[in-house]
């Protein structure tokens, strides 16, 4: 079997513990049995600090995930987004929620697989804003499954933990942090006078995250990064990767699209919620990098205090 550990060749994972691998593979095998799904070439792993996946070569390939304690919520969610909003996301083929591990199928290329041009960005991030309306209701249901709670009105207490939490930071850092509290509380204070109501932020929400479905049409997945907080965080990521490909001209464009959908509000809040919403969700970024393997979880602490940083 071919392994990939990408720019981490020495994060020790579950991968490295047989009884774990032996367990997993096997519960694979069993579930590839019941499909009837036939392999038709070698296995491909790739173990990262935040999960490990396997691709069975087959006539349409499919992949095993394991996530990380942090994100075991992610087999439970996919189960539940594919009885909540089928059109929006991958229908798992099998999942064992309560060790977070999922049987996937293939959804059709990535985004970043068609060089996706603006109007392939607007028509993913519109159907993107479908999804997250129609979650709106399903908040408290999202936080059951174990979706880790982000809303406006708690961010504070996760800077504040994330910051005392942090050993990467040096005492001039955390001071500068600590500093800007006050401005951080107004932030969320603003964000949630306008109204915009919580429902599932993707936190991770890129090309490489994006199916295309069909002519026009969109699925999205990996949601091991994923929480319940304002649904305009997703925006970060999202406008930041498209910039790369098509300038910092493209952004206001995209974040208009994906705002249109959301009524009830007038522009000038919907575009001033989204600067807000991005700025705070550099919160969410380090609340991602907090959720590896326990054996892998000081990998994490440079990347937490980046994003920390980047609140100043």
């Amino acid at each position: 079997m071919d392994i990939n550990r990408g720019a981490y060749p020495d994060a020790l994972t579950p991968w490295e513990d047989p009884s774990w691998r032996t367990a997993a593979l096997g519960w694979l095998e069993a579930r590839l049995a019941e499909l009837g799904i036939r392999e038709t070439g070698p296995r491909q792993a790739r173990v990262r600090p935040w999960s490990v996946i396997v691709r069975i070569e087959a006539v349409e390939p499919v992949w095993f995930k394991a996530a990380s304690p942090g994100s075991a919520f992610e087999a439970g969610l996919g189960e539940a987004l594919s009885r909540w909003a089928p059109e929006h996301v991958l229908t798992p083929y099998a999942v064992d929620a309560q060790r977070g591990w999922s049987l996937l199928p293939s959804g059709g290329p990535v985004l970043r697989a068609q060089r996706a041009g603006p109007r392939e960005w607007e028509e993913a991030l519109t159907q993107y804003a479908d999804l997250q309306r129609a979650l709106v209701p399903r908040t408290e249901e999202l936080l059951r499954l174990g979706v880790p709670d982000a809303r406006v009105s708690g961010l504070p207490r996760v800077f504040d933990e994330a910051v005392a939490g942090n050993e990467t930071l040096d005492a001039a850092d955390r001071e500068r942090l600590r500093s800007i509290r006050p401005r951080l509380v107004a932030w969320c204070e603003e964000l949630a006078a306008i109204g915009v109501p919580d429902s599932l932020d993707h936190a991770d929400l890129h090309d490489g995250q994006i199916l295309v479905a069909g002519a026009g049409r969109y699925t999205f997945f990996d949601w091991g990064d994923a929480n319940v907080g304002h649904p305009f965080c997703s925006l970060l990521v999202a406008l930041d990767r498209a910039a790369e490909e098509h300038g910092p001209e493209v952004m206001a464009r995209l974040e208009d699209a994906y705002l249109e959908g959301w009524r009830g509000h007038t522009l000038p809040d919907l575009r001033r919620a989204a600067e807000l919403a991005r700025r705070l969700s550099q919160l969410t970024r380090a609340g991602s990098w907090a959720r590896l393997f326990p054996t892998a979880a000081h990998l994490g602490d440079p990347e937490r205090a980046a994003a920390l940083l980047r609140l100043l």
